[in-house]
């Protein structure tokens, strides 16, 4: 199960600390939903998601300072002691002392932000569902085309780095060679990146490693991408019969989602940069409403509509 370090989490959300003595270290954030804990403060703990992030907004946390000091620190123990892995008080409310001391003898870290209730739950729920994503690594290049991500694969030495170079080159960017490490953000959404050892480096059978970022500039190269376009580079097969009008898409399954593939057989003296250019402004032309087959398909279709009238 993926898990994310609390203190990076503390880091990246830029939450402050108000419980410095409690240990995070080993505080793991392994949901991506998070709670808040409205009805719990009034001691209804039946289906309660202790393992989710905890947030005390501004209506619960004027709901606790209503309530008599006693029965306040009863609910907000009560609910602490739960095996919570945080709580966070946002739209710049602040726990009082009692309810710190709380909080460190339950080991239990208290952290703030400024930010109102709703954007920071917007925003913390999208990091963490990115962060959580099932992950998987691919062989492949990872291409920033026309701003379509295009996953090129294929068998080893079958000319995927050679495509990717020679796109770079034309202007476009490398997210990943030889490997593609591919999270599942959504149900529609692929994300891929690059493990950190060989991020911005390419491969060239014959040649070795070169550094993409220093020899063409750092805007050449980007962090991530989602996946728009699989193409599959194959060696030609003379008996095999290729789609030559595009009217059906064809798609391959990655961690449950279905992306829109091309298969290219692979002939000398075809140039794949431009291929794959093509691919990629006709994958969003279609997009965008335009297919360039059925739009053929039509004329043809009226054209013979025409001829038997005659």
């Amino acid at each position: 199960m993926k898990a994310v370090k609390l203190t990076y989490m503390v880091e990246e959300m830029n939450l402050k600390n108000l419980t410095p003595d409690v240990d995070m270290e080993k505080i793991r954030i392994t949901l991506p939903d998070i709670n808040r804990p409205a009805l719990q403060l009034t001691g209804y703990f039946e289906h309660f998601a202790s393992e989710r992030v905890q947030i005390i907004g501004y209506v619960e946390y004027t709901y606790l300072m209503h309530l008599e000091k006693e029965k306040r620190l009863r609910c907000f123990e009560e609910f602490i002691s739960k095996k919570i892995p945080c709580v966070i008080f946002t739209t710049m409310t602040e726990p009082d002392a009692d309810m710190l001391e709380l909080g460190k003898k339950y080991e239990v870290p208290i952290l703030g932000t400024e930010r109102t209730t709703s954007n920071f739950m917007a925003e913390i729920i999208r990091w963490l569902n990115v962060q959580l994503a099932p992950c998987i690594s691919i062989h492949g290049v990872l291409v920033d085309v026309y701003g379509e991500g295009v996953l090129i694969m294929g068998e080893s030495g079958i000319g995927k780095s050679e495509a990717a170079l020679e796109l770079l080159k034309r202007g476009h960017r490398l997210v990943s060679d030889d490997v593609v490490e591919i999270s599942k953000v959504s149900d529609v959404t692929l994300v891929g990146t690059a493990p950190d050892i060989t991020r911005h480096f390419i491969e060239l059978r014959g040649i070795g490693i070169i550094d993409v970022k220093t020899l063409f500039g750092v805007e050449s190269v980007k962090n991530t991408q989602s996946i728009d376009l699989v193409i599959k580079l194959e060696e030609w097969d003379r008996d095999k019969e290729y789609d030559r009008l595009g009217l059906k898409e064809e798609y391959t399954e990655i961690l449950g989602n279905k992306v829109v593939c091309h298969s290219l057989p692979i002939r000398p003296g075809r140039n794949l940069a431009v291929i794959v250019e093509s691919a990629a402004v006709n994958h969003r032309q279609k997009k965008m409403g335009y297919n360039a087959a059925q739009e053929l398909y039509n004329r043809v279709q009226a054209n013979l509509a025409r001829k038997r009238e005659d």
